[in-house]
């Protein structure tokens, strides 16, 4: 082989070993070749649910979930070689945030979703990072404390939850005559009880804690009732992508064995921004041992 050919090769050899990381990196993952390929991370958030993914002070997605999310990006960056990422939040709703995972629209959502079995036919889940169940939001005045006070009343419930689908039922099982009126999502719900269209609004107890805390006279509102359903949340991400699903559980596993999980559930529910104090309780602080599995 004559010197030019020998240079030739030497520099084909070399553009192969400096293109191989970048394509290694992302592996087969097709989340991670899309993001690569933009330089973008898409996050769906909502815009509601307190404290957990909900638009802040300053107009922009905070909270909880999206604090996870955020350290998924960081660990997204290093994966891929490094490079800053840009972020990239689009809002969805109950009846939007599994298509937009499903097609590909979203790379993780980062809100307040139950993880179920019905569920995972169309996306995956990470570690349970918060669990709760529905109960019931009224005025002080209104003598609702369980389900069956509400016989003759109106409930608004959000489309696309599992709380609709856990109230339903329990209306059904009991025959009682309430009037379900259905909402795109927390706000709307909530100004529907605030100006007296709905007796109660039904959601998961912590979310509807929330949004007592943002009311104008949160002394004027309760949560009562027993649970109606229980609900493990968890951030969801694509399926049939196990590389990039493995990369989000490592990046949950890690948090919890080191402690920094329960660090930032205290920033957001001790009592956090939002003021709702809600302590970490003895079956999450399980959850994060049991799913702090070793590296």
């Amino acid at each position: 082989m004559n010197l030019r050919l020998k240079m030739l090769a030497a520099a084909a050899v070399t553009a192969v070993g400096f293109a191989a990381p970048a394509f290694a990196d992302a592996g087969d993952s097709p989340t991670l070749q899309r993001i690569q390929e933009r330089g973008v991370v898409s996050i769906g958030h909502r815009e509601t649910s307190i404290p957990f993914s909900y638009i802040g002070e300053n107009n922009e997605a905070v909270g909880y979930s999206i604090d996870l999310c955020l350290k998924i990006v960081e660990a997204i960056e290093e994966q891929l070689g490094g490079d800053k990422l840009e972020v990239r939040y689009v809002p969805v709703t109950g009846q939007t945030r599994i298509p937009l995972i499903a097609n590909g629209t979203i790379d993780m959502e980062c809100g307040s979703t139950t993880n179920n079995l019905t569920r995972q036919l169309q996306v995956e889940y990470l570690p349970t990072t918060f669990i709760t169940g529905t109960k019931l939001a009224s005025k002080v005045s209104s003598g609702i404390s369980e389900l069956e006070d509400m016989n003759g009343k109106i409930i608004g419930l959000a489309a696309g939850t599992t709380n609709e689908k856990a109230i339903k039922a329990a209306i059904e099982s009991k025959g009682l005559d309430i009037k379900i009126v259905p909402v795109k999502d927390h706000s709307q719900g909530w100004l529907a009880l605030e100006t007296d269209r709905i007796d109660a609004y039904g959601s998961d107890d912590v979310l509807l804690y929330g949004l007592i805390s943002k009311a104008s006279d949160p002394s004027a509102y309760q949560v009562t009732g027993r649970y109606l359903s229980f609900d493990p949340y968890a951030l969801m991400v694509q399926r049939n992508d196990s590389t990039f699903e493995r990369l989000g559980r490592v990046t949950m596993a890690g948090l919890m064995r080191s402690g920094e999980m329960a660090d930032i559930y205290a920033k957001w529910f001790e009592p956090g921004p939002t003021k709702i104090n809600m302590p970490l309780s003895d079956t999450l602080r399980t959850a994060f041992e049991i799913q702090a599995l070793p590296e």
